[in-house]
């Protein structure tokens, strides 16, 4: 499975880059992530629990960045075994460009399963990894630019992740 998309975010490149290093936003943006430890440097180890269609499996493994030219790009990559389910891995291009508004946000990503979880078709795999990497991008980015006004009280708006610890 590959998808390829983009997402504008309101935050310089700076922010964004250092956001997408910090494990803490990675474990907020992980749907299901139960624990992470680790640095950008040696890699993360996680702990993630996901519902594929039937099979529900909790998965441990590792999470590597690779290839990174600071404030442009990297790749992330994550393997993890969960057991009788089987095995699930995959990885992400990322890409920041500078825009007027803030910084886009390219990402290619691609997926691959074994065991119980490939039994279960490429329509639903498909479908599934879909959803994940909509939802940790979407994530991603309301951690770094904080929720939208119209979620937020309206006499102040929540702050990202960087901006409260800078405040």
């Amino acid at each position: 499975m590959q998808l390829i998309d983009q997402r504008d975010i309101a935050a310089d490149v700076a922010t964004v880059w250092a956001a997408i290093l910090d494990p803490d936003v990675l474990m907020a943006c992980v749907p299901g992530c139960e624990f992470m430890t680790g640095t950008a440097d040696t890699g993360f180890e996680a702990v993630v629990v996901q519902k594929v269609g039937p099979v529900k499996a909790r998965f441990t493994g590792v999470v590597t960045l690779s290839d990174m030219v600071k404030h442009q790009s990297l790749r992330i990559a994550g393997e993890g075994k969960g057991g009788p389910a089987g095995f699930a891995k995959g990885g992400a291009n990322v890409t920041l460009t500078p825009t007027e508004s803030g910084t886009r946000l390219a990402y290619e990503v691609e997926a691959n399963v074994g065991g119980k979880l490939a039994q279960l078709g490429s329509r639903i795999i498909d479908g599934f990894a879909k959803k994940m990497a909509d939802e940790f991008f979407t994530r991603f980015q309301t951690a770094v630019e904080g929720e939208p006004e119209e979620v937020a009280a309206p006499e102040e708006k929540k702050k990202g992740w960087l901006k409260r610890l800078v405040s």
